[in-house]
């Protein structure tokens, strides 16, 4: 709710739904299981609600969306039933329930802790944006897999080769997550502002689904008229 640079943004109103809306019905789509939108917004809260989906309040100070989705876990399933958590971030209007599905795949393999997607870059200019983050990683034995060994706002890897886009949408196995929000900031996730990079600092394996497709995330209001022109067509 409090982006700069689109105030308000997941209750911005999209063909007559709030955006975060759309993300949940996306996530609820995937069938996977209980879809819960976790927020530290009372207008959230009801406007999901109001559309019949689950929403549930969590503090406010949370220095990420891996800690959020830790707290939401622990209220609504104490008892530590559920296996494996997948993090929806609520700006993913246009968002394919097969991307979510997809996300969890690398998860089946027991040596994997977090799986997150990745997409080849095919413009020119997002390999040297900042603001695109690489996937440094191994090809792995299943087709379109990779094993994460770094992620940068760098262009990497050097020399010849696709470099890939991370789509930042995570599956965490519950002792995962759990290990994971415990552990203090690490070095270089600081250095690049990216918290996946506590995760690798510890000895924890990220595996990589590649996909073809690339979802919009909304940050800006052309962001956001490109996400409403994008869902009116496909109405």
């Amino acid at each position: 709710m409090g982006s700069t640079r689109l105030p308000g943004k997941p209750l911005a109103d999209i063909c007559g739904k709030p955006m975060i809306v759309h993300v949940a019905e996306r996530a609820h789509a995937a069938n996977l299981g209980r879809t819960v939108v976790a927020t530290d917004s009372p207008e959230v809260l009801q406007a999901v609600q109001a559309h019949g989906l689950e929403a549930v309040m969590t503090r406010s100070d949370h220095e990420s969306g891996s800690d959020r989705i830790y707290e939401a876990l622990q209220t609504l399933d104490p008892d530590g039933l559920v296996e494996a958590v997948i993090n929806v971030q609520g700006d993913l209007p246009t968002i394919e329930a097969e991307l979510i599905i997809k996300a969890l795949a690398p998860l089946h393999d027991g040596a994997v802790d977090i799986a997150t997607l990745g997409v080849e870059i095919t413009e020119e200019s997002e390999k040297t944006n900042p603001n695109v983050v690489k996937i440094v990683g191994s090809p792995l034995a299943q087709e379109n897999r990779l094993r994460a060994l770094y992620f940068t706002r760098a262009t990497a890897p050097w020399g010849e080769g696709p470099l890939y886009h991370h789509i930042g949408l995570y599956a965490y196995k519950r002792a995962a997550l759990e290990r994971f929000v415990s552990l203090g900031r690490s070095y270089l996730e600081q250095r690049e502002s990216l918290e996946q990079l506590r995760a690798l600092e510890n000895g924890m394996r990220i595996d990589v689904e590649l996909v073809s497709g690339q979802p919009l995330g909304v940050d800006t209001p052309a962001d956001l008229d490109r996400a409403r022109e994008m869902i009116a067509k496909a109405l």
